[in-house]
């Protein structure tokens, strides 16, 4: 599954505390299976100052298991697998559920 994911797709968290929420991927991290959605599983971090930066609370997004969101059908707006089409030597992502291509 982490190859068929890529930075940009929407995707739906599947488990967990923000179950059922959708959000964009900004950050993946192959090695270890996990991505970061934004706006999804944030946390509060405690920040001690320093010279060029005041300390405060800041709310950050955290890593979340690929296995825990699932790519959104662009057309029904549903979870869906991926499937793939080479066409003119091109490698295309296609929505299993609808056959639609998944831009990104």
């Amino acid at each position: 599954m982490s190859k068929k994911i890529k930075i940009g797709d929407n995707v739906i968290v599947r488990t967990g505390k923000d179950k059922g929420k959708t959000g964009e991927i900004f950050e993946i991290d192959r090695k270890n299976f996990k991505v970061k959605v934004r706006g999804i599983n944030i946390v509060k971090k405690h920040r001690k100052p320093s010279q060029d930066q005041p300390g405060g609370i800041e709310q950050i997004e955290t890593y979340l298991n690929i296995s825990n969101v699932g790519i959104i059908d662009p057309k029904d707006k549903k979870v869906t697998r991926v499937r793939y089409k080479i066409e003119k030597k091109k490698k295309i992502r296609i929505a299993s559920r609808s056959g639609e291509e998944i831009k990104g």
